[in-house]
C-alpha cells in the first residue's frame, strides 16, 4: 500500500446503545457529518466508523438460536450473530446518505479482517487496509461492522466480549503500522472513564487522562468501560483512545501512554469492583509443590479460572484462592479427586463463601509510600473485614464480604480523594 504519512484516519466506534433505534442512528449520522465539517479536517482526513449491533439485538439472536437448537454449533452461532452488526452498519450508511454524506457499509469479509478460527472468541490477525482505502475513493465515510472477522478459509467469526472496541482499535492500529496517523474514539452512553462507578459512588470524578497501564489494570480487575484486548492493542501500536458519550458534547477521557507533563500522577487513579466470586480454603495439605501443582492442574481441567491465590505454612499448609461464583461444585470435586488420587487424608476444603474483590489502581503507587497502610486504615475505620489481599506495582486488591463491597469502594474513594466533593 505504501507510506501514508500525510493521511489522518479517525476511527469512531458506536456501541449498541448509541444505535439502538432509528432516531439514535440518525443522531449518530448527524454527529459524523458535523465531525467531517469540523475545522481540523483536511484533504488527508479519512473517517471509518465501527458499529455494534442495535441495542439488545445480539441477546435476541442468541435466544432465537436456543429456540431452534439447545446446543447450536459455534460456527453457526457466529454466522447468526454477525448479522446484527450488518443491520446497524447498513442503516447508518443510509442515514448518512440522507444527510448528503457519501458513505458505504462494509462487513468483515469485504474489508479483509482476518481472524483465527476460534469461534465466539476469535483474534484479529490482519486487516487489508488497501480494501478500506479503495472504499474511500468515492466515499467520505466507511461504516464497518464491529465484533466480527473472517478466517482464511472464509468462515465468519466473532470476537467475544468487547469485540467492537477491538475491531475499532485494530483498524486504527493497522493504519499506524503502515505510516498513517490515526486515533480511535469510543462512543457509548457513558461520558468517559470515572474514578469509580458513578452509579454507586456519588460525585465520582471523570478523568481527563488515564494511562494505558492503569486502564489495562482496571479492565482486568472488573472495569467495563473498555475491554482489555482493545487497550492492549492501543498500547502496542501507540493509538490514542478517546472515550466519550454519544448523547452529549461533554469532554471525555483520553487513554494515553503517559500523562501530560503538567498533570501530576495521583496515588490512586481509580477503584473498581469484581463481584460474583467465591473464596475457597483447602486445609491441612502437604506443603510440597507436587500437591499444589496437582490441585491447580485438576482445577484447570475442570475449567475453573483462579484469581487471588495464597498459601500459608510449611510442612502442613493452607491454600486459599478465589474463583467465579457458579464453580463451587466443580472446585470441590476437582480438589477432592486430586487429593484422593494422591492417597492423602486429613485434608478439608471449605465449600466457598461469596466475596467481592475491590481494587485500587494508580501509577502513582510506584512513587508513594504507605499506600497499603492507608487502604487498611480506611477500611478499619468502617470495621470492614479484609478476607484476602493481593498487590502489584500499581494495584492493591482486597477481598471483602459481598454486602460490604459498596461501602469499601466509598471508603477508598474518600481516602484517596476520588470524588468531586473532595477534589
Amino acid at each position: 500500500m505504501g507510506e501514508r504519512q500525510n493521511e489522518m484516519l479517525v476511527v469512531q466506534k458506536y456501541g449498541g446503545s448509541s444505535v439502538a433505534t432509528p432516531e439514535k442512528i440518525k443522531n449518530v449520522a448527524s454527529r459524523i457529518k458535523n465531525r467531517l465539517e469540523a475545522k481540523e479536517t483536511g484533504d488527508g482526513f479519512k473517517m471509518a466508523v465501527v458499529v455494534s449491533a442495535m441495542g439488545k439485538t445480539t441477546d435476541g439472536l442468541i435466544a432465537l438460536a436456543k429456540e431452534v437448537s439447545p446446543a447450536p454449533p459455534a460456527r453457526e452461532m457466529d454466522m447468526l450473530l454477525a448479522t446484527g452488526e450488518q443491520v446497524s452498519a447498513a442503516l447508518l450508511a443510509m442515514a448518512l446518505g440522507n444527510l448528503g454524506v457519501a458513505a458505504i457499509s462494509r462487513n468483515a469479509f469485504q474489508l479483509g479482517i482476518e481472524t483465527s478460527g476460534d469461534h465466539s472468541n476469535a483474534r484479529i490477525q490482519d486487516i487489508d487496509l488497501s480494501l478500506l482505502h479503495r472504499s474511500f475513493e468515492n466515499n467520505s465515510v466507511v461504516v464497518i461492522t464491529g465484533f466480527q472477522g473472517v478466517t482464511p478459509e472464509g468462515d465468519l467469526t466473532t470476537l467475544g466480549r468487547g469485540g467492537s472496541d477491538t475491531s475499532a482499535v485494530a483498524v486504527a492500529a493497522k493504519a499506524v503500522s503502515t505510516g498513517m496517523e490515526a486515533v480511535c474514539e469510543i462512543y457509548s452512553d457513558v461520558p468517559g472513564i470515572f474514578t469509580c462507578d458513578p452509579n454507586k459512588v456519588p460525585g465520582a470524578r471523570k478523568l481527563d487522562y488515564i494511562t494505558y497501564k492503569e486502564m489495562l489494570e482496571l479492565a482486568s480487575l472488573g472495569a467495563k468501560v473498555l475491554h482489555m484486548r482493545s487497550v492492549e492493542l492501543a498500547r502496542k501500536y501507540g493509538v490514542t483512545l478517546y472515550c466519550a458519550s454519544t448523547f452529549s458534547e461533554e469532554r471525555g477521557t483520553y487513554v494515553v501512554k503517559e500523562l501530560p507533563e503538567w498533570l501530576e500522577s495521583p496515588v490512586v487513579t481509580g477503584v473498581t469492583v469484581a463481584r460474583n466470586q467465591m473464596k475457597f480454603v483447602v486445609k491441612r495439605i502437604p506443603g510440597d509443590g507436587d500437591v499444589l501443582a496437582g490441585i491447580f492442574h485438576a482445577l484447570a481441567l475442570a475449567g475453573v479460572n483462579l484469581d487471588m491465590i495464597s498459601t500459608a505454612g510449611d510442612d502442613i499448609s493452607f491454600l486459599t484462592f478465589t474463583a467465579m461464583d457458579g464453580h463451587a461444585e466443580a472446585v470441590v470435586k476437582a480438589v477432592s479427586d486430586c487429593m484422593n488420587e494422591n492417597g492423602l487424608t486429613g485434608w478439608d476444603v471449605e465449600p466457598g463463601i461469596p466475596v467481592t474483590k475491590v481494587s485500587a489502581v494508580g501509577d502513582g503507587m510506584n512513587a508513594a509510600t504507605g499506600v497499603a497502610g492507608r487502604v487498611f486504615s480506611a477500611l478499619r475505620s468502617r470495621k470492614i473485614k479484609v478476607l484476602g489481599i493481593s498487590t502489584s506495582d500499581i494495584n492493591i486488591s482486597v477481598l471483602v464480604d459481598d454486602e460490604r463491597a459498596d461501602e469499601t469502594v466509598a471508603a477508598l474513594a474518600e481516602e484517596f480523594e476520588l470524588t468531586a466533593k473532595n477534589s
